[in-house]
């Protein structure tokens, strides 16, 4: 088993969808992994359609993320999320990024919440065959706000 926790970037246009439109509490976020020839953007992507070189093949499939918690408790909201977990299987998956989108949104379509390197090195990481890579939520939560 591989496990990983990294540094979160949010993309701008998360900022206006997360306060205009989406649900914290009741809509569907899924993450993806991508390759090293994805380069993020934080200020021109903004929806999934956007997400260049997604890992495919050897099991490899988008998680959906439980949440844990959304909710506000003495003046700071905490959203939180299950650690995802991804299971090669006939053969290795291969991955630098993960990215977290909102897949209920509409107007923008699937619109991407934020991202981070897998290994800070940065460098890819290599699953292999049966094996799972498991990507660590800060135990305070994915992002909190004061």
């Amino acid at each position: 088993m591989t496990s990983y926790t990294g540094t979160i970037n949010f993309y701008n246009s998360w900022k206006e969808v997360k306060n205009e439109q989406a649900n914290l509490g009741s809509d569907t976020f899924k993450v993806l992994l991508a390759t090293s020839s994805y380069t993020p953007n934080a200020s021109t992507h903004t929806v999934l359609a956007d997400i260049t070189n997604e890992v495919s093949g050897n099991g490899y499939a988008r998680q959906t993320l439980t949440i844990v918690t959304s909710a506000q408790t003495g003046g700071t909201y905490t959203f939180d999320v299950s650690d995802p977990v991804f299971t090669a299987s006939g053969g290795s998956i291969v991955a630098r990024y993960w990215v977290i989108y909102d897949d209920t949104t509409t107007s923008p379509t699937d619109a991407l919440v934020c991202y981070g390197l897998i290994d800070s090195t940065p460098a890819d990481v290599t699953t292999t065959d049966s094996n799972t890579l498991t990507l660590n939520i800060n135990a305070s939560g994915l992002f909190t706000e004061a």
